[in-house]
């Protein structure tokens, strides 16, 4: 048996006996009450460009993928078995406890298993924004975005409503890893949605006819916008923005320039940042810097005419996973920095830039913490938030040391 045929097997198998459906996980999690989080410190760290105390914000999350800022005091919190919460200040105070709201009901049906189930999530406009594995026929799914409106029941209970389909990934296929699925909007509101290749099918991101290893473009409600790069060309699907990547976890607007970055995981080796433009191909799985996982090279090189090169990457792999641009007053060396986590190593990797160019890299380990960092974003206090990915999960906030 070839090692691909291998690979399909052990996935079916785990499929078959590993996935769970969003309904079941909410039997396992009644919707309870809200819950009180005292904030709690760990020790501080000392980065080249700044001493910092980690405070650990909320804990005992299950394996939470995304967080988005409603407004200075709420937050919304995804976690990848299918739950979507609200924390919130308990008395109105940044140094206050934080309420975790029980789960938000008014979600779709949400497929969990692997890497999939409850993704990333946006606040735009009033919208909630979430991408999520989607369900097909055939054991097959997809990365799906949604959309809905947000609605308080009192006494710190939410549901969703107005529910609004407006991206479903085709084709579906079976496989549980590479779902992408960073949710980004640009400073003139178009939506950007990262989606991979679904591992198996890896040939299909050099192809326009399908949504594997794309960027997408569409604008708030969802339909496409008239400028996009394939739009009217016979064959390419109308929401591409860019193709050939691999698994882009991370995405986020440059604040100096509007333009969108992406890094994307490569296999072994390679993981990549992108500078993202329009209709540009980067080369997945032609050109690549890392090789198979089983040892050997991937298509042909690392160079190809046609084939945009990126701007930063990383061999051995530190497994990115969410990225945002620095412009915080709290930190004022860091102005500028682009952060992205590291799943691997479990570190927070700082990246200086001049223009468009990484000058220089320092990896940050939080000793007390050891757990991946899943999501990396900025709040509106101007502090960074942190999300961990693992079974007690944790969202932790930097604040400068004293």
């Amino acid at each position: 048996m070839s090692v691909a045929h291998s690979l399909m097997a052990a996935t079916l198998l785990c499929w078959l006996t590993c996935s769970l459906s969003s309904s079941a996980i909410a039997m396992a999690s009644p919707a309870g009450k809200p819950v009180l989080h005292p904030l709690s410190s760990l020790a501080a760290v000392h980065s080249q460009q700044g001493n910092f105390i980690p405070e650990v914000v909320i804990s005992g999350l299950e394996n939470p993928w995304a967080v988005a800022f409603i407004n200075n005091d709420k937050l919304l919190i995804t976690e990848r078995p299918g739950r979507l919460r609200i924390a919130s200040h308990a008395y109105l105070n940044d140094d206050s406890p934080f309420l975790l709201s029980p789960p938000i009901t008014g979600l779709p049906d949400i497929w969990t298993g692997g890497q999939g189930g409850l993704l990333d999530v946006a606040w735009h406009d009033d919208w909630v924004y979430f991408g999520y594995a989607e369900a097909g026929d055939l054991l097959t799914n997809s990365t799906a975005v949604m959309r809905a409106k947000l609605i308080d029941n009192g006494n710190r209970s939410y549901r969703l409503t107005r529910q609004q389909l407006l991206f479903r990934q085709a084709p579906k296929y079976l496989s549980r890893a590479h779902f992408g699925s960073r949710l980004v909007f640009d400073q003139q509101d178009y939506l950007y949605i990262t989606l991979g290749e679904r591992f198996f099918p890896r040939d299909d991101a050099q192809s326009l006819g399908n949504h594997l290893g794309k960027v997408i473009r569409l604008k708030a409600d969802g339909t496409v916008p008239h400028d996009n790069p394939f739009v009217g060309q016979r064959g390419a699907m109308p929401e591409i923005w860019s193709y050939g990547h691999r698994n882009p976890q991370g995405a986020a607007i440059n604040p100096a320039t509007g333009e969108l970055w992406i890094h994307e995981h490569g296999p072994k080796g390679g993981d990549e940042l992108n500078l993202i433009k329009p209709g540009h191909n980067y080369g997945w799985p032609v050109i690549t810097y890392g090789e198979e996982y089983i040892g050997g090279s991937i298509g042909e090189g690392t160079h190809k005419d046609g084939m945009d090169q990126p701007l930063y990457y990383w061999v051995p792999s530190i497994a990115p996973s969410g990225m945002a641009f620095y412009t915080g007053s709290a930190f004022p060396e860091w102005q500028g920095d682009l952060f992205v986590g590291s799943l691997k190593f479990h570190q927070l990797v700082r990246l200086e830039l001049e223009g468009n160019k990484v000058v220089a890299e320092e990896r940050i380990n939080i000793p007390d913490l050891d757990q991946r960092i899943r999501d990396v974003v900025q709040g509106p206090d101007g502090l960074l938030y942190l999300v961990t990915d693992d079974a007690d999960g944790k969202i932790i906030r930097l604040k400068p040391a004293p």
